[in-house]
């Protein structure tokens, strides 16, 4: 097992994010009814859903709310730090009397990105959460995963599809969508998708969604409260699922953890893992059962 995935193991249990939910740094109206939508994440957005001119007026009001409703549910999407406001927004972050939980790194091209925050953090306890949407971002996305710091890793296909010049369906992403699953299971990080960015579609979202999860993902993006229990109920496993995830574990270690026939199929250790893995994507921490 990579040094990296063995110490994120280590880390204390975190739920699973099924769904990240943008809301404009300059809408405060907005906090209120996003923290009650059921997002994994409310993520206050100081990057593209910030017009240039009120960044900096953005950059204060999500501070102060941040300080006044501290959450585990509330992550920041700060600017690129190739950018003044990426590094107004970090040192902003580190004067904070309780930082968030998550940011999103907008942007990420590299492990150096990350290395950077992680040294401008230093034992600020934010977990990252970068975001791969170009290029050179898909090419290092090894790099990028290795940081002990990086809770999940989101999809931006929409500016990849924008420098490649192709359309934002499934097919002229199928490829990037599914270099980042695997190498996302390879460093034991989950994948978060691209939002669906066509308002009052339920079919429509609820079909991606069921694909990129067919494909590995581990949740999705949302830019709308309505489309978030659309997601969570797709990435969330049923009653029934999670029912023959923990007969088929208990059937498994009762047999020595040897191959054995279970409602008629051949019960090995992969089948196992995947059992494992729907019983990690369940909301209530593991002790609630």
């Amino acid at each position: 097992m990579p040094e990296h995935a063995r110490l994120r193991n280590e880390a204390p249990h975190q739920l699973p994010v099924h769904s990240i939910l943008f809301v404009p740094g300059d809408r405060p109206d907005r906090f209120g009814k996003a923290m009650s939508s059921g997002a994994s994440l409310v993520c206050i957005d100081l990057e593209d859903g910030v017009s240039p001119d009120t960044k900096q007026h953005a950059r204060r009001i999500a501070i102060d709310y941040l300080e006044t409703v501290p959450s585990e549910r509330v992550a920041v999407r700060i600017n690129a730090l190739s950018t003044r406001e990426g590094l107004e927004d970090l040192l902003a972050i580190l004067d904070m009397q309780s930082s968030p939980a998550t940011l999103l790194v907008p942007k990420v091209s590299s492990a150096a990105d990350l290395i950077q925050i992680e040294s401008v953090l230093g034992d600020c306890p934010s977990a990252l959460l970068p975001i791969v949407e170009t290029c050179e971002g898909l090419a290092n996305i090894h790099g990028i995963v290795s940081s002990r710091r990086v809770r999940a890793l989101l999809f931006g296909g929409a500016d990849l599809a924008g420098e490649i010049g192709i359309a934002m369906a499934w097919e002229p992403l199928f490829f990037a969508r599914a270099r980042i699953v695997m190498t996302c299971a390879q460093a034991r990080v989950p994948a978060l998708d691209v939002p669906y960015l066509t308002l009052n579609d339920d079919a429509g979202l609820a079909g991606e969604a069921a694909r990129v999860k067919a494909l590995g993902f581990s949740g999705k993006a949302a830019i709308h409260p309505n489309q978030v229990s659309i997601i969570n109920t797709c990435f969330s496993p049923t009653m029934a699922e999670i029912a023959e995830a923990k007969n088929a574990i208990a059937a498994f270690e009762a047999g020595g953890r040897n191959p054995i026939r279970f409602n008629g199929k051949l019960l090995e250790a992969p089948i196992i893992r995947r059992y494992e893995a729907i019983l990690a994507a369940r909301r209530e921490p593991a002790d609630n059962n």
